[in-house]
């Protein structure tokens, strides 16, 4: 068996790399984060928060801010983080300085998930020219990289949409691919909510035949940086996903799912895709199947 590897080493950068190319004129960097804080007796499983007042207090050098609820979901779905349309986001995205020729790097804080999901919008819009920042803010700041309050000068630009439907799903290709040897379907939440001992996000539980693989448990604790390909590779065989599968990606809102999805794609996986509205969705949904350890 060969040696695990990343496919596509340009979609991930280190902060040694980024910060010999800040200066680049065609490069656009963007925070992208979001926290989410957990609620108790509510309606709704969290509370979004923007993380724009982080970024005001200090960022990466000339990077910009993606605000992901605010900005680049669909205002009238009620789900939180739904997928606009294709010309809508690009759209979006253009007038944030992102064009058919830029150079695009994504960091968040605290988590790898919210840059992973801008990735993949981006990706599912056609845009391949982005990539990841290894460890985020977090592994920025603690090696003392350059820092600044001053709001990016990016001025807007086209993007070309060239739509990847394939690369997300709805409740009905989910259920579809249950019973399906070809499909793996596979959860990304934590794993007291895959089992449903944590009701969050509705009715406990996860999608039957599921398989977890929890996006938190892919990151370095301290330094938010990805594990290494031979680590990432080994989490999915663990629980039996092989790339000859469709790998169908689940959360709770389709956030998370996009690193799980992220990971496979570098691993070499070639039909991904992310549920977008997840057990927000699902769980909700009493005519959809559900199942608990």
């Amino acid at each position: 068996m060969s040696t695990a590897r990343f496919r596509y080493p340009d979609q991930l950068v280190t902060g040694d790399w980024l910060a010999a190319h800040l200066a680049d004129p065609d490069l656009r960097i963007f925070d992208c984060t979001t926290y989410l804080v957990y609620a108790t007796g509510d309606d709704a499983p969290y509370d979004v928060v923007s993380g724009r007042a982080d970024y005001d207090a200090g960022h990466i050098a000339g990077s910009g801010f993606l605000d992901l609820q605010g900005e680049l979901s669909d205002r009238s779905s009620p789900f939180r983080f739904t997928m606009p349309a294709a010309d809508r986001l690009a759209e979006a995205f253009g007038r944030r300085g992102i064009g058919d020729d830029t150079r695009v790097i994504l960091y968040s804080r605290k988590t790898m998930q919210w840059a992973t999901r801008i990735w993949w919008m981006l990706r599912a819009i056609g845009f391949d020219n982005a990539a990841i920042l290894d460890g985020g803010w977090d592994k920025w700041q603690a090696d003392g990289r350059p820092q600044s309050t001053a709001p990016d000068d990016y001025q807007p630009a086209r993007l070309t949409a060239k739509p990847r439907p394939e690369l997300f799903v709805d409740k009905e290709e989910v259920l579809a691919a249950i019973d399906d040897e070809g499909s793996a379907i596979i959860n990304a939440l934590a794993p007291d909510l895959h089992s449903g001992e944590n009701p969050r996000y509705g009715r406990p539980g996860h999608i039957p035949n599921s398989v977890n693989v929890p996006a938190a448990a892919l990151l370095n604790p301290e330094t938010m940086e990805l594990p290494t390909p031979e680590a990432t590779a080994a989490a999915f065989t663990a629980v039996d996903v092989v790339p000859e599968q469709r790998a169908l990606v689940y959360c709770g809102g389709g956030i998370a799912a996009t690193l799980d999805a992220y990971l496979l794609h570098q691993l070499g996986h070639d039909a991904i895709a992310v549920y977008d509205n997840s057990m927000s969705e699902w769980a909700n949904d009493a005519s959809l199947p559900i199942e608990t350890d």
